[in-house]
């Protein structure tokens, strides 16, 4: 099971107990009466308020701490009444409860008809003591204590919110006085002050966690949600207006989170099958999730308000088996990062609300994927982030993904879609630990050619450096790439989207932090990315390109210097991270390509932030753009030690003189992926990469094999790996021809360095002819008159021979010399070279 459910608080478990140490637990048949024992309200501050009835048919209200894991009993009415709502202030000095004084069948019977159906009290229990009647009416009412922020001294004050089934909202101020033995009591006698908040609603949400009131006032077809924030120390405000294209019945007012009314719960479930819920998200995420009602059998619909994003998408789900009696509405809960739309029995949604555009990061699963024993039906509410109250159970639980279980999916799943959705929730939904690192790691080596529609080194990569990155700075998420891919084309099987934009909110407000400062930036960067904000490879990829090709003499720039000293900024970051030995050999030489990739992504990088983050700082931007680029090279050498650890390769395995065994093998294919995927992102590896790649390669790769490798640039020629090749292996013939088809490919910078190291006919008469025909190229139409220099200790009668000779003297007299590092390639070393190859020629033994 995907979701974990760990239940915070049973009835049954936390309650049952302490009623029967208290003797009341024989008047309580929980198997033919349900409604005798339920939670009525669950408080801000972790109080759950529960209700009961006693043996003699009394009405108790009990509470129950959340952190003491305590029982208190609260209040007792003397009669059989049914609790429809309630709630205790802060403080715990007051108690509002709104009640049924008497069912239908009972008005019958009643001699007094005049006698409200519905009765509100405010009642002062600390200790108990008066009792005020707040509202006797006909209609519903339920009550709503406001708290203040956490770790604020206690009040004077408290703030009460009746929601009435006319359709409006009304706050009471009430004040308090203590008196003699820390006694409480109200302090007017008269009427409370009172303010109405909302009128004609017809959809109410309470969050109770941030202290808004979430309601929808129906116009016309469509309907208006607005959202009316309250504040500890002033009044309260409407702060959000957004038009939804909604049709909500209108003739009974919805609520959540008001309280939780079994009976009444029961009613509406059974008479319809729409659920509306607004969810929040800690990074400014809105969402507004509606359970619609569907024409067609066996089929469900569910939409998806992203307000924060301007579009809505809608979802439609055709069960393959179901019985018309089994079919309720969607269930939601909030997991911040994600919404869950649960069906019991038929199917689990998890919807990404920070990346919502593309299908392929929400997870959609079916069958024992989707199993939750724990909720087998859709009364559940969410009164904050991670919880879910099943309020027929009367129990709490704290809801999360189950990491193991995540992983067990990602194994395997057969859809890239899946994959894809699994291995981002992975990455950017758990705090990141090496052991889930190195499983991820694990599961991208064993899929690296199962994965058709995305790269999961680049995916990880991404969305790893995303997830360390983002969090420590506000904004930045706008701004670095969360993933690799630019769309996706493909379908989630069983699910039909369409996608529809809609207006963005209307937010008014002044000087507010948190979720709104969040919200409306989200806002902000809907409107003006264009173009995308994200960073992109395109430019870095252009120029580094073109610095690549410069010749020698302009790489001495103070603009290339400059992107050289921002590469030693990042490898020098980098060791303070791991100064210890290296499992793998890498970070051990230089890499003028690589080097030059770090700078400039560097430079692009910064110039990127700080177009957008100037209030941020330059330093504190350097200090992300290094956090960046060597997290990104870190990356990449995890998942080398991994690879390594796992195939139990040694420290050093540039030894020639064998072939690789099959563990070699399979690490020269990672490797040849993740050269695969840096070159499609434009990615820095680290220094030394090339040389190993090249080093399994040689040992391998058959030499043909080898050679269009190379050819086709997915193994490039280093220094450290031609020079040892050419030391270390002797001049077999097998040899001789993997040496000198080397040799023939070197660039002619490189080639200068390290022909020497091979001593060898074969070496000796190449270097001879380059030799020769750069000389003669810058010779031109000069005419040289100088005289005959040193030649060898004995004459040799060869005319041809000699004239070049000669000629190739005169030149280097002149000054021009093209090896000017290597002395002893110079005329003489031509003329020494073509004998012993004609003497070879002719079979002849030079001495």
């Amino acid at each position: 099971m995907l979701l974990r459910l760990v239940p915070e608080f049973e009835l049954r478990r936390d309650v049952l107990p302490w009623l029967a140490e208290r003797g009341c637990a024989a008047a309580l048949d929980t198997s033919e009466n349900s409604s005798a024992l339920y939670v009525v309200n669950v408080e801000r501050n972790g109080k759950i308020i529960y209700t009961w009835k006693g043996n003699q048919r009394n009405t108790h209200i009990g509470l129950y701490d959340l952190q003491t894991k305590q029982n208190e009993h609260l209040y007792m009415f003397e009669k059989n009444l049914h609790i429809i709502s309630c709630s205790i202030n802060n403080e715990r000095t007051l108690l509002a409860v709104s009640f049924c004084q008497y069912t239908e069948e009972e008005k019958a019977t009643q001699l007094l008809q005049s006698v409200s159906k519905y009765l509100t009290l405010l009642i002062e229990i600390h200790p108990i003591n008066n009792v005020r009647v707040l509202k006797a009416v006909d209609s519903c009412v339920r009550v709503q204590f406001l708290y203040p922020v956490e770790g604020r001294n206690a009040s004077r004050e408290s703030r009460l919110l009746l929601v009435s089934e006319d359709k409006y909202i009304e706050q009471f101020d009430i004040h308090v006085v203590a008196e003699e033995e820390h006694k409480v009591v109200i302090q007017k006698s008269g009427q409370l002050p009172r303010a109405r908040v909302a009128d004609d609603l017809v959809w109410a949400q309470w969050d109770m966690m941030e202290q808004r009131l979430f309601y929808i006032v129906p116009k016309e077809s469509k309907s208006t949600l607005r959202c009316v924030q309250f504040y500890p120390e002033e009044n309260f405000k409407s702060i959000l207006e957004s038009h939804l294209d909604i049709a909500v019945n209108d003739t009974q007012l919805k609520l959540v989170n008001f309280g939780y009314d079994y009976c009444q719960d029961q009613d509406v479930a059974s008479k319809s099958l729409k659920n509306l819920q607004v969810f929040t998200s800690k990074a400014g995420g809105l969402c507004v999730c509606c359970s619609l009602v569907s024409d067609i059998p066996h089929e469900i619909i569910y939409s998806i308000y992203f307000l924060h994003k301007g579009y809505n998408k809608t979802f439609t789900v055709s069960l393959e088996r179901a019985e018309s009696h089994q079919l309720k509405e969607v269930a939601f809960m909030n997991l911040d990062y994600y919404v869950a739309a649960y069906l019991p029995g038929q199917f689990l949604h998890l919807l990404n609300i920070q990346h919502p555009d593309m299908l392929c990061y929400s997870l959609f699963l079916t069958g024992e994927d989707a199993r939750i024993d724990t909720l087998q039906n859709c009364s559940i509410r969410c009164p904050w982030v991670s919880a879910a109250l099943d309020s027929s159970a009367g129990s709490l639980y704290h809801v999360s993904i189950s990491d193991s279980a995540l992983l067990q999916l990602l194994h395997k799943s057969k859809r890239d879609c899946e994959r894809l959705a699994a291995l981002h929730c992975a990455l950017l939904y758990f705090q990141h630990t090496e052991d889930l690192e190195m499983q991820i790691i694990q599961w991208i080596s064993e899929n690296l050619s199962t994965c058709h529609s995305f790269d999961p080194i680049q995916e990880f990569i991404i969305a790893s450096l995303y997830c360390r990155l983002c969090p420590e700075t506000e904004n930045l998420d706008k701004l670095l790439p969360y993933t690799s891919l630019q769309d996706w084309i493909g379908a989630v099987p069983g699910v039909i989207c369409a996608t529809d934009i809609i207006s963005l909110p209307v937010l008014e407000f002044q000087n507010s932090k948190g979720f709104w400062e969040k919200l409306n930036s989200n806002l902000e960067s809907v409107k003006y990315a264009e173009p995308h904000l994200h960073y992109h490879s395109k430019v870095l990829r252009r120029e580094w390109c073109n610095l690549s090709e410069e010749r020698e003499e302009r790489r001495t720039t103070a603009y290339l210097r400059n992107i050289f000293e921002n590469a030693k900024k990042v490898l020098s970051h980098l060791d303070t991270w791991d100064s210890g030995a290296r499992l793998v050999p890498l970070f051990e030489e230089e890499d003028y390509q690589q080097q030059l990739l770090m700078g400039l992504m560097v430079a692009q990088l910064k110039d990127h932030l700080m177009r957008h983050l100037q209030y941020v700082g330059k330093k504190k931007i350097d200090q992300i753009v290094l956090d960046y680029v060597a997290n990104l090279l870190n990356l990449v050498h995890r998942i080398m030690k991994e690879v390594w650890r796992r195939y139990q390769l040694h420290s050093c395995i540039f030894c020639f003189d064998e072939r690789g065994s099959a563990a070699e093998f399979a690490v020269f294919h990672i490797m040849s992926r993740i050269l695969e995927a840096a070159n499609g992102m434009c990615m820095p590896l680290p220094p030394g990469f090339h040389t190993l790649h090249l080093g399994l390669g040689v040992r391998c790769l058959p030499l043909h094999t080898l050679l269009h490798y190379i050819d086709n640039g997915i193994l490039q020629l280093t220094e450290t790996c031609v020079r040892k090749l050419l030391k270390d292996l002797d001049d077999t013939e097998q040899n001789e021809k993997l040496k000198f088809s080397i040799v023939m490919r070197l660039p002619e910078a490189l080639g200068q360095k390290v022909r020497q190291y091979w001593n060898h006919p074969i070496n000796a008469n190449f270097i001879a002819r380059k030799y020769v025909k750069l000389l003669l190229e810058k010779l031109g139409n000069r005419q040289c008159s100088r005289p005959v220099p040193e030649r060898l200790s004995f004459p040799v009668e060869f005319l041809p021979l000699n004239y070049l000779t000669n000629m190739l003297a005169e030149i280097e007299n002149q000054g021009v010399h093209p090896y000017e590092k290597q002395d002893h390639v110079n005329a003489r070393f031509v003329e020494e070279t073509a004998l012993k190859h004609t003497m070879t020629l002719l079979g002849l033994k030079y001495s």
